[in-house]
C-alpha cells in the first residue's frame, strides 16, 4: 500500500530533499579545484527516484545543465540492467547527446541504495575548464572538441577505476585540476546519498517511490493549472543568431501551441546544423525552452519531473537545435541560450507581464585562456561573463547578469591568481542599456593586459571565445529600444570574437558586453528615474534628452521640468 503524507509532513520532506541537494552543492563549492566551479558556479547537483525521474536540484542550478540532465539521466538509467550495478558503484560520462550538450560538461552518476535496495540516483554535472581538444568555437566536429567519455564505471564497489582516471589525465592540459574536480563530484554524490538514507531512517520510510509520486504529481498539477489560464492558440516567433563572418545567419523558428493544460513547442523551419561549434543537441535545446516556460507559468514551485510533464518539444533532426553526431558542439550556448528569448517573444502578446526584453548575457560570454608561464608550467582558466539583463514590464534590467544561464561573474582577484594576466579595468558602460519605460541593464567592459616584465608568460597566450551580440544587439519589447552591441578589441583594433586568438606580452584585450533591451516607450519613463540614472553615471545628459525627452541641468544634475515637458510633447508627435 502506498504511503500517504499529511500536508505538513509533505512540506517538511519536500524542503528536506532540496536542502540535501544544496548541501551537496555546498560540498562542491568547498572542494572544487577550478574557479569556474568555485566562483562562477558552473555546475548542477540533482537526484532522482529509482526510475530516473528528477526529484530535486540545487537552488543555484544552471538551466542548461539541469534541464538536460532531467531528460538524460532518465534515459541512461533506464538502459542499465539492474544486475550491472550495486552499492559503491559510480558512473561517469560526458556524451553531449546523452546529457548537457558539450564535452566539457562531465556527469558523475551514482545509484543510491537503502538497505540493499535501489531507491534513487544522484548526479552532478561540472563544466570542466579543460577537456583537451582544440579550444575554439570554429571546430568542425566533436573530435576536435576534446575527450569523449562514454558511460563507464568510475568506481565499482567503492574501488576507483584508475584506468579511467589515467585516460582523462593524459588528454587534458591541467590534469591535477581536472582530476581534483572529479573527486569533488564524487564527494557531492556521497553527501547526497548519505543524507537521503538518513532521512529515510528518521521517518521510517522504505524508499522514495511514494514521496516521489506525491511531489511530482502535485508539481505537474500546479503547472497544468497555470497553463490552463492562457488562451488556447499557436503563438509564433523567430530569431536571428549571428554566425561567423562570411556565413549565413542562423534562423530559429518557434511555434508554441497552448492546448488546454499542455504545451507543444515546434521548432520546424529552424536552420540546419552548422559547420562550427554552435550546434545544439536536443536535450540542451529542451532545457532552455523549458526554462522559458517554467519562468513564465510557475516560477515559484521547485523544479522536478512534474514541471516538465506538460511541455513537449519537436525539433527537426539535423537542425541546429537537434544536431546529429559528430557535429561540433563546444560552443552550443552561442545558439542554445537564445531559445529562452525566442519563446518569450512568442508569448509576449499573451503574457506581457511575464517576459523580458533581450539580454546582453544571452549568450553568456565564455573566455578560455591557456598557455605556459615563464617557468614553462601550463596554465588554463575559464571565465564566464554576463551583460545587461533585459527589462520587464515592472523592473529595469539587472546590470551585468548572466541570463538565462544563471552563472556568476568570476572576481578579478581570482582571475589574476589563476593566470599570469592583469586586469586593468572592469566597469559598467554608460549608455549601454536599451532605453524604455523600464530600462535595460548596463553592459560591462573588461580590459586585461598580458604582462611584458620578468613574469610574462611564454607566448602565445591562447584565447578562445564563445560569445555573441557583435552584429545584432539585444532587442527591446513593446516600444523599448535596443541596447548597444558587444565589442572585442586587441590593442584597440577589432579582433575575431568567434574563434581562437593569440596574444603576447604587452598586448591589451578589451571585451565589452552588450546591455539589455528596454521595455515600453522611453518617453513614459518617470523623469525622476532618468534623473537618478544621470546622477549615478548610467545615462549621459545627452542620451537622457534624446532617448527619454528629459532635460537635465548640467550644473545641478536636476530636471528642468518645463523644458522636459515641451521636449516630450514634441518627441511624441
Amino acid at each position: 500500500m502506498a504511503q500517504k503524507f499529511d500536508p505538513i509532513t509533505l512540506e517538511i520532506l519536500w524542503r528536506r530533499l532540496i536542502s540535501i541537494v544544496d548541501e551537496a552543492d555546498t560540498t562542491v563549492a568547498r572542494t572544487a579545484f577550478s574557479s569556474l566551479l568555485r566562483d562562477a558556479h558552473d555546475y548542477t547537483c540533482m537526484f532522482t527516484d529509482r526510475k530516473g525521474r528528477e526529484l530535486a536540484q540545487g537552488s543555484f542550478a544552471t538551466p542548461g545543465q539541469s534541464g538536460a540532465m532531467a531528460l538524460g539521466i532518465k534515459n541512461l538509467v533506464k538502459d542499465l540492467p539492474a544486475e550491472s550495478f550495486g552499492p559503491g558503484d559510480i558512473y561517469i560520462t560526458n556524451d553531449p547527446w546523452a546529457l548537457a550538450g558539450h564535452l566539457n560538461d562531465v556527469c558523475v552518476i551514482s545509484p543510491i541504495f537503502y538497505k540493499d535496495d535501489l531507491t534513487g540516483w544522484t548526479a552532478c554535472v561540472f563544466h570542466h575548464s579543460d577537456i583537451g581538444g582544440r579550444v575554439s568555437s570554429d571546430n568542425h566536429d566533436v573530435y576536435e572538441d576534446g575527450l569523449f567519455i562514454p558511460l563507464v564505471k568510475l568506481e565499482e564497489g567503492g574501488v576507483l577505476n584508475q584506468a579511467v582516471i589515467d585516460m582523462i589525465r593524459w588528454n587534458v592540459r591541467t590534469p591535477e585540476e581536472v582530476t581534483g574536480d572529479i573527486r569533488s563530484q564524487i564527494a557531492a554524490n556521497h553527501v547526497c546519498a548519505e543524507k537521503i538514507c538518513q532521512m529515510l531512517d528518521e521517518y521510517g520510510m522504505h524508499g522514495l517511490d511514494d514521496l516521489a509520486d506525491e511531489i511530482i504529481g502535485r508539481t505537474e498539477k500546479s503547472m497544468r493549472e497555470a497553463i490552463f489560464k492562457v488562451p488556447d492558440g499557436i503563438y509564433k516567433a523567430e530569431g536571428i543568431v549571428e554566425q561567423m563572418k562570411g556565413k549565413d545567419d542562423v534562423v530559429i523558428k518557434a511555434a508554441v501551441e497552448v492546448k488546454n493544460d499542455s504545451i507543444t513547442v515546434d521548432l520546424e523551419g529552424t536552420s540546419p546544423q552548422v559547420d562550427w561549434g554552435g550546434n545544439v543537441v536536443f536535450n540542451f535545446t529542451y532545457a532552455y525552452v523549458f526554462m522559458a516556460m517554467k519562468s513564465m507559468f510557475d516560477p515559484d514551485i521547485p523544479n522536478n519531473d512534474g514541471c516538465a510533464a506538460p511541455i513537449a518539444m519537436k525539433a527537426p533532426e539535423g537542425s541546429v537545435v537537434n544536431c546529429r553526431f559528430p557535429a561540433a558542439v563546444a560552443a552550443r550556448m552561442q545558439i542554445g541560450h537564445f531559445l529562452t528569448e525566442i519563446i518569450y517573444r512568442a508569448m509576449a502578446e499573451s503574457l506581457p507581464e511575464r517576459v523580458l526584453a533581450g539580454s546582453g548575457g544571452t549568450p553568456a560570454t565564455m573566455n578560455v585562456f591557456y598557455g605556459k608561464r615563464n617557468d614553462s608550467s601550463p596554465w588554463h582558466s575559464v571565465i564566464i561573463r554576463g551583460g545587461g539583463m533585459g527589462a520587464s514590464a515592472t523592473n529595469d534590467g539587472y546590470y551585468d547578469y548572466i541570463f538565462p544561464a544563471n552563472g556568476a561573474n568570476t572576481p578579478v582577484e581570482i582571475f589574476e591568481s589563476d593566470t599570469p594576466l592583469i586586469v586593468e579595468k572592469r566597469e559598467l558602460i554608460p549608455d549601454s542599456a536599451g532605453p524604455g519605460k523600464m530600462k535595460g541593464g548596463l553592459g560591462r567592459s573588461v580590459v586585461f593586459r598580458v604582462p611584458d616584465d620578468e613574469y610574462a608568460p611564454i607566448p602565445p597566450v591562447n584565447l578562445g571565445i564563445q560569445s555573441g551580440r557583435y552584429q545584432y544587439p539585444p532587442e527591446g519589447l513593446f516600444g523599448g529600444k535596443d541596447s548597444i552591441k558587444a565589442r572585442f578589441l586587441i590593442n584597440g583594433e577589432p579582433g575575431n570574437p568567434y574563434g581562437l586568438s593569440q596574444v603576447g606580452p604587452g598586448d591589451v584585450v578589451t571585451m565589452d558586453a552588450a546591455g539589455g533591451g528596454g521595455f515600453g516607450d522611453p518617453l513614459e519613463r518617470e523623469p525622476e528615474l532618468v534623473e537618478n540614472d544621470v546622477a549615478d553615471g548610467y545615462v549621459s545628459i545627452e542620451r537622457a534628452r534624446e532617448d527619454y525627452g528629459v532635460v537635465i541641468d548640467p550644473e545641478t544634475l536636476t530636471i528642468d521640468a518645463n523644458a522636459s515637458e515641451k521636449l516630450r510633447a514634441s518627441l511624441k508627435k
